[in-house]
């Protein structure tokens, strides 16, 4: 077996990046953040891995104590993989990597895939408290054959897979149109009359529910080539 490569090097960063540091291991995390998956589900989510590579990545993930696997009870009797508590105390780091990629890295192209798990994510990374105010809702986003569950209160979104118990507001449509509208891309009232997306429930509150989530801005300019 070959020796785990390392940068030999006492911060704190260069330590954590030891651990999770290897190319997808923490796009496994996120894949995990919601939840526990099997690995097929991993995979859907993560269409550009290979299943020797995310095996791989689930060893050294469960050796440095992050993810661990444990087999469901009849009937299901399946193996599945699940963050540990220190695996969850990545969550922060993730979401703030993703607000700061959000506004500065690359655009996406359209090539570039998401998965379901990453868009309800963005959620949670986008989140603006201070538009939010003293709002507190619990909206449901039925995305195709998925449920979430959002909760906002207190100036804090919490969001999960799962359906809304007595949910305020109800939004379906497909992850796409989702974030093109919480993102400004196109209008809510062009994709409901274009009956992409539907509303249930309190109606002002899910039209305020999608103006919760700007894009960041920029920190910065971005050097031009000379």
């Amino acid at each position: 077996m070959a020796k785990k490569r390392t940068y030999g090097d006492a911060c704190g960063i260069a330590r954590a990046l030891d651990l999770v540091g290897e190319r997808w291991a923490l796009m496994v995390v996120r894949e995990l953040l919601l939840g526990p998956k099997r690995f097929t589900d991993i995979r859907a989510g993560l269409p550009h891995l290979s299943a020797d590579v995310l095996a791989q990545r689930l060893r050294e993930l469960e050796q440095a104590g992050v993810v661990q696997h444990r087999r469901l009870p009849p009937p299901a009797a399946s193996q599945v993989y699940e963050l540990t508590e220190r695996g969850l105390a990545l969550e922060p780091v993730l979401i703030a990597l993703g607000r700061w990629g959000g506004a500065n890295a690359t655009p996406p192209d359209e090539t570039m895939c998401m998965s379901i798990d990453a868009h309800i994510l963005s959620l949670r990374t986008l989140f603006d408290a201070e538009r939010a105010g003293d709002l507190e809702a619990l909206v449901e986003l039925r995305l195709g054959e998925d449920r979430f569950r959002v909760a906002i209160a207190g100036g804090e979104i919490d969001a999960g897979r799962g359906d809304a118990t007595a949910a305020d507001a109800t939004i379906a449509t497909d992850p796409a149109t989702l974030i093109d509208v919480l993102h400004g891309h196109r209008e809510l009232d062009d994709a409901l009359r274009a009956g992409d997306l539907a509303i249930e429930g309190d109606e002002a509150l899910a039209r305020r529910f999608t103006t919760l989530f700007p894009l960041p801005a920029p920190v910065g300019a971005v050097p031009q080539p000379a």
